[in-house]
């Protein structure tokens, strides 16, 4: 078994406050982006688009054909050069008639690829069924990028860079409003609190109240519209403390975490690699070490590895058993169960 020892000193866990400002950690509730839906077809393809099978492909471009009185029959249409595809787009608050949004083209037939296509106008819906945008234009296929670094075809989705225009508003009526409610991105009492304190005493009055761990109640004063009301609400500072996390696509084999998520001491075997972290009061200055940067030294002639830091956290683990080999999906599965054994404090999110 191939034993891996992380030696070195642990200090205290300490949180620190930081300055916050109000818009990065709170939403205006009813303010808020909307998602859209429409059904679509690409024309040009070479070859590519779907097949015979796909009997809704057929129907559509009949549909399509008799608007411009081309009666045809589905099961008389031959062609390859045409896909159905799902359009998406975000309709962002306060948008107006003839701003453009992005849009996202989905294949949802048979068809090898969009690359080359052109989407043909499609109507945008919202969740009440109500056209907000209408979509058309080349489509643009994404990279090419592969899970563990190799390569994977993508072409059957691509965009389209302010490739729709919006027909319809979302009527927000701040102006007139007198009341407005904050909800934080993250329930926390602190924080809610603190941003009552920070709103109460910049405007020297009580315009603000937490009612929950999420949700304060604002009350705009009586000399400021509620849009100049808001923005200064926005901008006002308060003492946050960031939620530490660790995320994990399992997948990519990607890990990301901050640099200062501590692991308190734990033995933890996988596989044929066992990591031992535990207190050590004084650093090796054993002359046999080999330094690989990283504050990471691997001793000559032994299965062992040492770190030259003041503490342990998730970055160190994860840069020294990436500098000992060891594949992504091991590095992850070892931090998993660092967490299961209780000896990671920070919130751990797979996706």
């Amino acid at each position: 078994m191939k034993l891996i020892i992380v030696s070195i000193l642990l200090l205290l866990n300490v949180s620190y406050l930081q300055a916050e400002k109000i818009k990065d950690i709170a939403n205006i509730i009813g303010v808020r982006d909307n998602k859209l839906i429409g059904y679509g077809l690409v024309v040009g393809l070479n070859g590519t688009g779907d097949g015979s099978s796909s009997k809704f492909t057929l129907q559509s471009l009949s549909n399509l054909l008799q608007t411009v009185n081309v009666k045809i029959k589905p099961a008389d249409i031959k062609s390859k050069n045409i896909a159905a595809v799902i359009v998406t787009a975000t309709l962002p608050p306060f948008a107006r008639q003839g701003d453009k949004l992005d849009v996202v083209i989905s294949s949802i037939g048979d068809a090898k690829s969009l690359e080359g296509g052109t989407l043909l106008m499609t109507a945008l819906k919202g969740v009440d069924g109500k056209i907000y945008a209408l979509s058309q234009g080349s489509i643009t296929i994404g990279g090419m990028n592969g899970k563990g670094g190799g390569q994977l075809n993508h072409s059957t989705n691509g965009s389209i860079f302010d490739g729709a225009l919006v027909e319809r508003d979302v009527a927000y009526d701040i102006y007139n409003q007198k009341f407005a409610n904050l909800s934080l991105k993250r329930s926390d009492f602190n924080t809610a609190i603190n941003i009552q304190k920070a709103l109460n005493s910049f405007f020297d009055a009580k315009v603000a109240i937490a009612l929950d761990p999420r949700t304060i109640k604002l009350q705009k004063v009586q000399d400021m519209s509620m849009v100049e009301f808001l923005a200064k609400v926005q901008n006002i500072s308060v003492d946050y403390k960031k939620e530490e996390k660790i995320v994990i696509d399992e997948r990519t084999g990607t890990v990301v975490s901050g640099i200062n998520i501590h692991v308190s001491p734990v033995v933890i075997t996988h596989g044929d690699i066992t990591i031992k972290i535990e207190p050590r009061k004084t650093i090796s200055s054993d002359k046999t070490e080999v330094n690989m940067g990283d504050g990471v030294n691997i001793a000559v002639n032994k299965n062992q590895l040492n770190m030259d830091n003041n503490e342990i956290t998730v970055a160190n683990i994860t840069r020294a058993l990436h500098k000992l080999g060891a594949k992504p999906k091991d590095i992850i599965s070892i931090i998993e169960n660092i967490k299961r054994a209780g000896a990671i404090n920070a919130k751990l999110e797979i996706i």
